[in-house]
């Protein structure tokens, strides 16, 4: 099952732990959200082609369509594996030694989050919903593998901002 996940590229070990997440969270928009959302929308589209920023006013519409078209298509469902030697979520596989880190934001009902941090140019993280699993077991599999930041106890600011504004 998980070994289909990485085409049997690479051997990934037991599977500790496996849940199955939404590829993105789906926000429930009432249609105040989409007059508030058009009205800001044009505003700053008019004050765009008032000022003559066009290239401002075409990152907007397209901004725009891409919102309308990503809200019409059903996420697909992400498998998540935790095993032995790494983490595979969705198609992509992640040794533990290509992670740097992982920290958990755990605040029933809304935020129950795991977090990995990954190596690279770019300082990159990635986001796995928790779910109903129980962190405990998760974070002590873990621990064994790789540090726990125990220094972020907040949600990413981005992360906030996303479920705020329901994008």
């Amino acid at each position: 099952m998980p070994q289909d996940i990485v085409k049997n590229e690479v051997d990934i070990g037991d599977v500790v732990f496996e849940w199955t997440v939404k590829e993105y969270e789906q926000h429930e928009r009432d249609r105040r959200w989409y007059i508030l959302t058009g009205i800001v929308g044009v505003a700053l589209v008019s004050y765009a082609l008032i000022s003559g920023n066009y290239l401002f006013a075409l990152v907007l519409v397209l901004f725009a369509i891409i919102m309308f078209m990503h809200d019409m298509v059903e996420p697909m469902d992400v498998p998540v594996v935790i095993t032995e030697t790494g983490v595979v979520i969705g198609k992509k596989y992640y040794r533990y030694s290509e992670l740097t880190n992982f920290w958990m934001i755990y605040n029933p009902p809304t935020i129950k989050n795991l977090y990995f941090g990954l190596d690279g140019f770019i300082k990159h993280r990635l986001q796995v919903p928790l779910l109903d699993n129980d962190p405990r077991p998760i974070r002590d599999h873990l621990n064994q593998f790789i540090e726990e930041d125990l220094v972020q106890e907040e949600e990413p600011l981005s992360d906030r901002i996303s479920r705020l504004f329901k994008l």
